[in-house]
């Protein structure tokens, strides 16, 4: 193929324009809102696993310049709307991420983002179990705690168990000590559910996971010590996250300073901390929300392989 061309076929391309138009109608059914939200601002996400693009700003003839991120999720923005008094909404966007490329990743990728207001995330992983129904013409999906996902896979319980103990545990799947030495006990126990159980997940029907440790809350509430946080896995896939989300400013904000540590730690860089979200957070009306990968999404129901079989153009040939 000559390197002008798309990767993805027209057909392809066809058949992606119907599954928006699904996706708009099942949102449309239910009076949800469609919202734009900017995709540059001048504070980030902290989260020390995610990685970010950014630009200056300047004016014609003018020294003084601004710096802008490229969003990562347009989360912020969307919950400030929220505690406008939009109502539940939803947005399909571009979102963008350093240092990622793969088959299941690609630095700039659509996501799906929706918020329902008074509901938790049980009450939003049903409505997200009827999506996927909707779209994907799936089985109804199969729900199971974190804690039990590991007890049948490990035989212990992850929110009680200390990290020697884990080492200990885990000794008999013969992991490479090198590789787990550095490791937190939250980094081991995404080590072991991306390795070992994740390839497992949906192969049947959609799978969720819920309740994670309180250490892995980001964006959730916390309940009796367990975050109240889901994900959506299909075909061995993580196609989603989501949270009954947190409305407590000072609670956020120490979540915030202890992730802008961690980066600190790793010598990556530190964003502005956005306190125009914080401060809308007092006035954020109970609600859970989601995000999920739209290219995932349309590569799972095509049957294909890569992101790169259903998008227009990767950054390779742009």
């Amino acid at each position: 193929m000559s390197d002008w061309k798309p990767i993805a076929s027209i057909h392809t391309l066809q058949l992606r324009a119907a599954f928006f138009k699904k996706i708009r109608h099942f949102f449309e059914e239910r009076k949800i809102l469609e919202v734009e939200t900017p995709q540059l601002s001048r504070a980030m996400g902290t989260d020390p696993y995610l990685h970010y693009f950014t630009t200056d700003f300047s004016l014609p003839n003018t020294k003084h310049s601004t710096t802008l991120y490229l969003q990562t999720s347009p989360e912020f923005a969307m919950k400030r709307l929220l505690a406008a008094g939009s109502g539940s909404i939803y947005q399909i966007c571009k979102a963008y991420r350093n240092g990622e490329s793969g088959r299941l990743h690609n630095l700039e990728f659509t996501m799906l983002e929706w918020y329902r207001v008074g509901f938790d995330h049980h009450d939003l992983m049903k409505e997200v179990d009827a999506f996927l129904q909707t779209i994907l013409d799936c089985k109804p999906a199969h729900y199971i705690s974190y804690r039990s996902l590991f007890e049948n896979h490990f035989d212990f319980n992850p929110h009680e168990i200390s990290l020697k103990e884990l080492k200990e545990k885990t000794k008999k799947l013969d992991l490479e000590e090198a590789l787990i030495a550095s490791f937190d006990k939250d980094t081991f126990l995404q080590y072991l559910l991306a390795t070992f159980v994740e390839p497992q997940l949906g192969l049947a029907s959609p799978v969720f996971v819920y309740d994670f440790p309180a250490s892995q809350a980001a964006l959730a509430r916390i309940k009796e010590g367990i975050a109240s946080r889901f994900e959506v896995y299909i075909q061995g896939i993580e196609l989603a996250n989501g949270f009954h989300e947190l409305n407590n400013a000072e609670e956020q904000r120490k979540r915030f300073e202890n992730d802008l540590k961690i980066r600190q730690a790793k010598n990556y860089p530190l964003p502005l901390i956005d306190n125009y979200f914080l401060e809308s957070l007092s006035s954020l009306p109970d609600c859970a929300g989601i995000a999920l990968g739209i290219d995932r999404l349309i590569m799972i129901a095509l049957k294909k392989k890569s992101l790169k079989d259903v998008i227009t153009f990767s950054f390779e040939n742009t």
